[in-house]
């Protein structure tokens, strides 16, 4: 679906940088940097900010400014939240009754989790759009350039879904719930996150509903679960 050679190129590099060196700094760096001892603040600092600004955020907008014409949505128009689009964020009350109905349902109460710390509210703020500028704002807005038929925009969003997904591995091996994730099918919540982000993609055209919308799940999964 993707057109321009050098564009599919680039973004095949962009692709191993990101899955390889992503899985070094979950599965090696950061582990190591935590056995430390580091507070809560410097590890966000470092993880969520510095390494993710590197491998993430810096060359996802290079790519997206210098092959902006063959995106779907332009450089400019992605960082735009039109007033059309706002409507889209009401999706938020579905989000959080569905993230506070599992929580009662599993602990008959609903209380801020005991490893909730402030630093959260940072992690969710960057997570939100640091995922998003590479998923949707980079790799979903590229494949749906010349995505003109509907079977096209399923499989562009399938593949995505599957490419989200992969990213989480390393932190689940990492933390040991790999297995586990699978296990008790907690992995097609990832799947169906991705599906929703892009949907909201393709509607409004703009990475931001999908940004804000994708923090605002983080942080409430943060506080409850």
């Amino acid at each position: 679906m993707i057109k321009n050679k050098k564009l599919l190129l680039y973004l095949g590099i962009f692709t191993i940088w990101l899955y390889g060196a992503w899985a070094v700094s979950e599965m090696l760096l950061m582990p190591a940097i935590s056995g430390l001892g580091v507070n809560e603040y410097v590890y966000v600092l470092l993880r969520d900010v510095l390494l993710k600004s590197a491998v993430w955020i810096l060359p996802a907008m290079l790519l997206i400014k210098r092959f902006s014409d063959d995106m779907s949505a332009g450089f400019k128009e992605l960082f735009t939240l039109s007033r059309a689009s706002r409507k889209y964020l009401l999706i938020a009350f579905a989000l959080a009754g569905f993230v506070l109905f599992g929580v009662v349902v599993r602990t008959h109460t609903l209380a801020i989790s005991s490893t909730f710390h402030p630093s959260k509210l940072i992690v969710a703020l960057l997570v939100g759009f640091t995922e998003e500028i590479v998923f949707r704002g980079l790799y979903l807005n590229a494949a749906m350039k010349n995505a003109d038929t509907d079977t096209k925009k399923y499989i562009a969003v399938g593949i995505n879904a599957l490419m989200f997904l992969v990213i989480h591995f390393p932190i689940w091996i990492s933390s040991g719930v790999f297995v586990i994730n699978f296990k008790s099918f907690a992995f097609l919540t990832i799947i169906a996150l991705s599906v929703l982000f892009s949907f909201c993609f393709i509607k409004c055209r703009n990475i931001w509903v999908a940004a804000i919308l994708h923090s605002f799940y983080d942080l409430l999964v943060f506080m409850f679960v």
